[in-house]
């Protein structure tokens, strides 16, 4: 059981969460669902680096001075938004390209070309964010390289002392009926698929900090948590075999559902012991898909809609999220690596 953090990851966690530990963060690193909406309003090739990273920016400026930490991508959106930034949330960066490579096997995941943790440190940003699609029963090369690369990432977030926050997503095989190269939840998604996803990265050699899931039932199919019955209680079975498959901190993503259809998943994700969000789509997909590219407008409803949205699940997560520090891994409490006089000379140096 770990109960113990070095000063850079202790700190890291500090900043992503609020005072009494939640998290309640923001995703502004979208790129393919933003380009090809851009693309689909204005005509294909309209989604320039100055479009797509207009839009990141707004949704900065809107939403970042209520969440803890948001999470923003390197190419199209750090350069035109860091000046929107807070100085209060924290700040993930990105490190997948978005471009996957797929075969009849499954999708193999790569680090965004001339970008790396040792880059996204010296950024000042408070975590490293890894996308990683996969599935148990992908081909053995597909799910080695899968593996490497998050041990890979794992080992330099030690290295650089940097939070590391892996997301998983089950996907759809190529040639399938539900087929897509973008990220949509399928209504039959199979659950036991997302569990095994989680226990095969469950093990503290992969140095995850925290753990970014997706709901294990469609969130289209999650019925009202509080109208009680034996699918209210099948359902919540599933997100709470998936909250004991991990002992650090985890954190729900939205998956593109729907404002009632997240808080859903919230609800069930808290009662398992979730610590907090890292959602985008749920929060500010309608502002920006209804008013593009009227961006007055956009904004507008971004301050009202999609703020007031915010405002709301992060009102649920003050009342019923776990705090980061009351994951298993930090039962005994959470302490500092190498604390004591001697810290100085035991804190490692940069290689």
């Amino acid at each position: 059981m770990t109960s113990s953090l070095s000063a850079g990851k202790y700190r890291s966690l500090r900043r992503l969460s609020d005072a009494q530990g939640r998290f309640k963060m923001m995703a502004a690193d979208q790129r393919p669902p933003i380009i090809k909406a851009i693309d689909q309003k204005l005509g294909a090739g309209s989604a320039s680096y100055e479009r797509v990273g207009g839009v990141k920016r707004a949704l900065v400026k809107a939403l970042a001075p209520t969440s803890t930490a948001v999470l923003i991508d390197p190419d199209y959106g750090y350069s035109l938004a860091f000046d929107a930034l807070p100085s209060a949330p924290g700040l993930l960066l990105t490190l997948e390209n978005f471009a996957f490579e797929e075969s009849p096997g499954g999708r193999k995941t790569f680090v965004m070309k001339d970008w790396g943790v040792d880059k996204i440190k010296r950024a000042g940003a408070d975590g490293v964010k890894l996308l990683l699609w996969y599935r148990p029963d992908c081909a053995a090369d597909v799910r080695e390289h899968q593996h490497n690369l998050v041990r890979e990432v794992g080992a330099a977030c030690k290295a650089y002392d940097l939070a590391f926050l892996l997301e998983l997503l089950v996907f759809p095989f190529a040639g399938a009926a539900d087929h897509t190269t973008d990220y949509i939840e399928h209504k039959d998604k199979r659950p036991e698929l997302v569990l095994q996803s989680v226990r095969d990265f469950a093990s503290p050699d992969y140095g995850v900090d925290i753990y970014k899931l997706e709901s294990p039932l469609a969130a289209s199919n999650l019925p009202d948590p509080t109208s009680g019955g034996t699918d209210v209680a099948e359902a919540q079975r599933w997100f709470d075999d998936m909250g004991k498959l991990i002992d650090k901190p985890w954190v729900m993503l939205s998956a593109g559902a729907g404002m009632e259809e997240f808080r859903r998943v919230l609800h069930y994700a808290f009662k398992a012991g979730a610590n907090g969000f890292l959602a985008g789509r749920a929060i500010w997909w309608q502002a920006f898909l209804q008013h593009y590219p009227d961006l007055a407008a956009m904004e507008h409803a971004l301050a009202t809609e999609g703020a007031g949205y915010l405002a709301e699940i992060n009102k649920m997560t003050d009342a019923m999220a776990r705090p980061w520090m009351q994951s298993p891994a930090f039962a005994k409490g959470a302490t500092l690596d190498d604390a004591g006089q001697t810290f100085p000379s035991r804190y490692p140096a940069f290689a």
